[in-house]
């Protein structure tokens, strides 16, 4: 199952890159879509180079020591070594919503920072189960998945302020009316955001499923995510919805039509392929 969600990750951005090539090419040219992309490319990996140092301080996490939090660095720890990972730098929020997350442009520059509301609630099998999710992000390189894809829908928006304030192509040739230039311009971007979280929800899937089988307790992982999920919805979280797909849990509310533009799946349906996975380690398969 881990195979199948890697292979959807690169079949969306693929789809996301011939829907900006074809869309570039009807509103803004050969040209400006090159333009486009070639600012969001910039901007995008730069974001990602600094990736650590960003997503800390926007949750205003702190280093933790392991006299601070001996248990949480005996988990990681342990998790790193059977996954022959270098120890991710370890951080703590004092967000009072149970959340967690991991950043880092590759293992050598990895941190993991948990809340201090996920400290309170869960025990030691479910954090372990937590910490195994969010060090397989590191280790399936989730961070550069995500900024190629946020370069490609953030170029959408880019070619779309080329295009209010330069004029689209001077192309005759042009199959577009006004009516389908205008249509188009605000379509695109829109199908881009859709194509970008399922990217998102895609490669949650998978840290969820990779994570189960290094902690080898899937129904660890799924215990968490539904206490995480009961009480996130009565805890608000002071954080800015750019950064809300690093969480393990969407740490905003939302629901119905909204989940198509959700950064994570349902919970629900998590810790059903969890129970899956769980019965697969059972019986050996």
């Amino acid at each position: 199952m881990i195979g199948i969600n890697h292979v959807k990750s690169w079949l969306l951005i693929a789809g996301l890159a011939g829907l900006f090539v074809v869309v570039g090419a009807a509103i803004g040219g050969g040209q400006g879509a090159t333009v486009a992309l070639g600012i969001a490319l910039v901007f995008n990996f730069a974001m990602y180079w600094a990736s650590d140092r960003i997503a800390i301080a926007a949750t205003r996490s702190k280093p933790a020591t392991e006299a601070q939090a001996p248990e949480l660095y005996e988990i990681v720890r342990e998790l790193a070594t059977e996954a022959k990972a270098p120890m991710p730098r370890i951080y703590i929020s004092e967000m009072a919503q149970p959340n967690a997350f991991a950043t880092g442009r590759n293992p050598e520059h990895a941190a993991v920072a948990v809340t201090r509301g996920i400290l309170d609630i869960l025990d030691r099998r479910e954090l372990r189960g937590v910490l195994a999710h969010e060090l397989s992000h590191v280790l399936n390189r989730d961070i550069l998945v995500s900024t190629i894809a946020s370069a490609i829908g953030s170029a959408f928006t880019y070619l779309a302020y080329m295009v209010f304030f330069f004029g689209g192509s001077d192309d005759n040739d042009s199959p577009l009316g006004a009516i389908g230039f205008i249509l188009l311009w605000l379509v695109a971007p829109l199908a881009a955001g859709l194509i970008q979280m399922a990217v998102s929800r895609s490669r949650e899937y998978q840290a969820d499923e990779s994570g189960a089988i290094l902690s080898q307790d899937p129904q660890a992982l799924a215990s968490a995510l539904l206490k995480m999920e009961a009480t996130s919805k009565k805890v608000p979280a002071p954080v800015n919805p750019a950064q809300a797909h690093l969480f393990i849990v969407n740490p905003l509310r939302g629901g119905g039509v909204t989940s198509l533009f959700s950064t994570h799946p349902p919970t629900q349906e998590r810790v059903r392929r969890l129970e899956q996975i769980a019965g697969s380690l059972r019986s050996g398969r």
